[in-house]
């Protein structure tokens, strides 16, 4: 350990020995707990403390004296930033281990039930492209990136059309390329904020509660129905009208287009009372077998 006056506390040389909860790793620095986040089991590190709890620490990790044989390159632009997909880094197999393990320790450790031997995890096919639903967020305060610090400030471009960054209700990463939707999901996200941007609608500022656009829901099913949700935060027909008619012409293929007009101070649209359609249906289609729901 090093620690020089007014500087955090660094753990030297600490190996993580496990995987813990919401994507953190586990280390222990003789008896005390550290979680580490994007680290892998096998890793081992210089650990800088960030976070002091009486019983455990926060850290990060600062440089690499080895990694683990876990390990494997993440393929999103976006991991280590984005609050989602926290084991990418990790092999599936490795990842299945540390879910079935967690399962475990909740019901016999934590919970202290006398359990049965646990059947393994059934590994899903797909490791990209799983999700049916993505909500993506607009945002006048962008989360700035390390290249973004050699702009002028009064050069940057702050819109984001995208996912907030974890504990922080207003910053939002603008996202490039996500790989939890299958496409058309970030083609159909990519073009919305440009045309946005070209016509200068104002993208939502959460600490005002003011601009134009709020939010964007993306739902698709496997029957290839996709429905579009344009959430904005007033009654604006004609620009409305302009976004909605802009993403008919890009994408036929969307089977539903609604919009929902949210001035609430939150994001929850489900107790509105009306979801206005636009174009289509107001659901989709799903498969389950030979039946559709």
């Amino acid at each position: 350990m090093r620690k020089h006056q007014s500087e955090p506390v660094v753990y030297e040389n600490v190996e993580i020995i496990d995987a813990g909860s919401e994507g953190k790793a586990v280390a222990r620095v003789g008896e005390l707990v550290v979680f580490v986040p994007f680290v892998v089991p096998g890793d081992v590190a210089d650990i800088k403390i960030v976070r002091k709890k009486k019983s455990f620490r926060e850290g990060i990790a600062i440089k690499f004296h080895s990694y683990s044989d876990k390990r494997v390159k993440a393929f999103c632009e976006h991991f280590g930033v984005c609050g989602g997909c926290r084991w990418q880094n990790m092999n599936y197999q490795t990842q299945l281990f540390y879910k079935q393990k967690q399962v475990e320790d909740n019901f016999q450790r934590i919970g202290k039930f006398e359990m049965p031997d646990v059947s393994p995890i059934i590994a899903s096919a797909k490791t990209q492209y799983y999700r049916n639903k993505l909500e993506y967020t607009f945002s006048n305060k962008r989360w700035l990136m390390d290249g973004d610090m050699e702009a002028n400030p009064a050069s940057r471009n702050m819109n984001a059309l995208g996912f907030h960054i974890p504990q922080m209700f207003d910053r939002v990463l603008d996202i490039n390329t996500c790989f939890l939707q299958s496409e058309p999901s970030n083609a159909i996200r990519l073009s919305i904020k440009a045309f946005a941007e070209a016509n200068h609608y104002e993208f939502y500022d959460v600490r005002r509660w003011t601009g134009f656009l709020r939010n964007i829901v993306i739902r698709s099913s496997n029957t290839g129905d996709i429905m579009l949700i344009l959430v904005v935060n007033a009654d604006e027909p004609a620009k409305i009208k302009a976004v909605l008619d802009h993403v008919s012409d890009c994408f036929p293929q969307i089977t539903s287009l609604m919009y929902v007009v949210n001035s609430k101070h939150n994001d929850m649209i489900s107790d509105l009372p009306v979801q206005l359609l636009y174009k289509g249906r107001t659901f989709i289609m799903e498969t389950h077998g030979k039946s559709k729901i």
